[in-house]
């Protein structure tokens, strides 16, 4: 699945299907930073990123911010000292779509190079 940050994430429609369980299993397996949460029966996928101080979390969190900018897929995104919490799932369908793999693939390929910069 390494190729999911190199996708475009497509317009989700309310009538989108939603993620099956072996998709998301097979996700799960590929990214095991991802943790799997059930908000309310809303499957979203979640991840935090550390950092060394504050400057460094923000400016990941601009950086995530860009690339949902460009993809028109915004995550729930908490920024705090030393760590920065994301949370994707897609608001039209109330679960998992595959844009939030893709996204998932995002933020992790942005961290990778943030951490070698």
């Amino acid at each position: 699945m390494s190729e999911l940050s190199q996708k475009t994430c497509e317009a989700c429609r309310l009538d989108a299907p939603k993620a099956t369980d072996v998709e998301i299993k097979n996700f799960l397996a590929s990214y095991p930073r991802w943790t799997l949460r059930d908000d309310d029966g809303t499957q979203k996928l979640h991840q935090i990123y550390n950092f060394t101080d504050f400057a460094a979390a923000l400016a990941f969190t601009n950086a995530v911010g860009a690339i949902a900018e460009d993809e028109g897929h915004h995550p729930a995104i908490l920024t705090e000292w030393g760590n920065v919490t994301i949370t994707w799932w897609s608001h039209k369908i109330m679960g998992l779509h595959v844009n939030d793999f893709i996204m998932c693939a995002k933020c992790d390929a942005a961290y990778t190079a943030f951490r070698t910069v």
